[in-house]
């Protein structure tokens, strides 16, 4: 029964508390950021996308260090198609929002900005029940795995909360 259970727990993709650890979601920079505790200024354009469906964003450079990660991203995308709004931005162009992201969901705080930057939005209620957006970030690169980790856990989450978050 318990290699059942394993089995069908990965199946299904991981699911994460809120909190304000390495592995959760947050409301607030987490534990380990140079801001733990500040609050996020969620852009405009992820809380439009958040009404609809939950939102990653990936900034990035045209560096090898981030080629694995472009690959990662690019892997999931065709297959969260319509589940998902993804926001592929580059670090290098004129485009604002990439610093926005990067000032917003930097995970050490909005004080150190590296890419790439993967970042995850989704609804769940934080510790007053309030149904509010969450989200998770990592400057590094993650690979496909904890990529569509989040992002199952990102839909179902949203799936759940939606109904209840007043944009």
């Amino acid at each position: 029964t318990i290699v059942l259970l394993a089995s069908g727990f990965c199946a299904i993709g991981a699911e994460y508390s809120v909190g304000s650890g390495n592995d959760e979601w947050w409301t607030a920079y987490p534990d380990q950021s140079t801001g733990a505790g500040g609050e996020v200024n969620h852009p405009s354009w992820v809380l439009d996308a958040l009404k609809s469906n939950p939102v990653l964003i990936y900034v990035h450079k045209s560096c090898s260090y981030c080629v694995p990660q472009t690959e990662a991203v690019k892997n999931i995308t065709e297959e969260f198609d319509g589940k998902i709004t993804i926001f592929e931005i580059g670090a290098e162009g004129e485009d604002s929002r990439s610093e926005e992201a990067l000032q917003a969901y930097d995970p050490n705080g909005g004080k150190e900005t590296y890419v790439p930057l993967t970042v995850l939005v989704t609804l769940a209620p934080d510790y007053e029940s309030e149904v509010v957006p969450v989200w998770h970030s990592s400057d590094e690169v993650t690979g496909d795995d904890w990529i569509r980790n989040y992002v199952e856990d990102a839909i179902s989450q949203h799936d759940e909360n939606s109904a209840d978050w007043n944009a």
